[in-house]
């Protein structure tokens, strides 16, 4: 069982910045992978940034605009989200898939106003 606790959000303006904290409950060095989502209101939940194995994946919209990072000695994964705009507002969630199951935190709430 892997628990996942998210910190950071909350309300900006556009073109601010946010970072967001995902701290795991174990050795996040020995996941398959471990990024951010998000899911607006009436709309899917989608990959915004994770590493998976060797590589670092991001949505094309946010591309150039946020970087995910992780320290494993503090088992904490990063989303610093810079250049914000009003369609990145949704709830980020931290996912966590290992040894063939999904895990994920309660959400955080990122509110871009314009």
């Amino acid at each position: 069982q892997v628990q996942l606790v998210e910190s950071g959000g909350g309300l900006v303006q556009a073109g601010g910045s946010l970072r967001l904290s995902c701290v795991a409950s174990g050795s996040i060095s020995r996941f398959n992978a471990m990024g951010w989502y998000r899911q607006a209101p009436g709309k899917q939940r989608e990959l915004v940034a994770a590493f998976t194995g060797g590589t670092t994946n991001y949505a094309d919209s946010v591309k150039g605009r946020f970087t995910i990072s992780r320290d494993n000695a503090k088992r904490t994964v990063y989303l610093q989200m810079n250049s914000l705009k009003p369609e990145n507002t949704a709830v980020y969630y931290c996912n966590v898939w290992t040894f063939g199951s999904y895990y994920w935190g309660q959400g955080t709430q990122v509110t871009v106003s314009s």
